[in-house]
């Protein structure tokens, strides 16, 4: 049985981690452990105390370690690696890819072949937005405030990873917004049992890619 450590952003990572992951990674003989960041109630921290963190996990014994982070909103001043020259590259998945090569690059030498960083575009939220038989599953047609604009998004976007990180119309906003009481922490590894790994995978390619990873250790 191999050991991975998903280093998780904030309780909804865990859940999904827990609820959604596990159960696909464990007949694969690969059990995970879901850590917060090491911050009350998890939240972004600067890299230093992140690298830190990765590094403590990479000399528990033989354990894989990766990241369960979102792009969207981390402050400059956080001095992630690459993080001004990534501005430069337009196309957000290659920005990813620089950001994620950048990060692996400032683990210690010998502790990087067991690292495998990844940033979730823009926010895990986003991966929520699949398919409305998944909505339609755990909703009740009272919640939903405009199921309209909920399929229009869905329509609008073949890939849920590239719905807009402007503050007013991230994924997780949108979900307040279209969702009676929604609460992230409860609703977001529940919808995402019911949408599915294959479907979760099918849509954002790479979440599918980072997935594909891990199942490859």
């Amino acid at each position: 049985m191999k050991r991975l450590v998903i280093v998780c952003e904030g309780p909804t990572e865990q859940e999904f981690v827990r609820d959604v992951l596990q159960p696909h990674f464990l007949p694969k003989e690969i059990y995970i452990q879901s850590p917060l960041i090491k911050k009350s109630g998890g939240g972004i921290v600067p890299w230093e105390t992140l690298k830190s963190q990765i590094q403590s996990h990479l000399r528990e014994g033989e354990s894989f370690v990766t990241t369960l982070i979102d792009y969207y909103g981390i402050p400059d001043r956080y001095n992630y690696p690459g993080w001004q020259a990534s501005k430069q590259i337009p196309d957000r998945s290659v920005r990813m890819d620089f950001l994620e090569q950048e990060m692996l690059m400032d683990i210690e030498t010998n502790l990087r072949q067991r690292f495998l960083p990844y940033y979730q575009l823009h926010e895990f939220e986003g991966l929520l937005f699949n398919n409305i038989a998944s909505f339609e599953a755990t909703f009740e047609p009272s919640e939903f405030k405009d199921k309209r604009e909920l399929i229009s998004i869905l329509n609008q976007y073949h890939n849920p990873e590239l719905i807009n990180d402007n503050p007013n119309t991230a994924p997780s906003k949108r979900l307040d917004r279209l969702i009676e009481g929604y609460n992230k922490i409860v609703y977001g590894s529940i919808l995402a049992e019911n949408i599915g790994m294959h479907n979760l995978r099918h849509k954002s390619p790479r979440f599918n890619n980072w997935i594909h990873k891990l199942e490859n250790i």
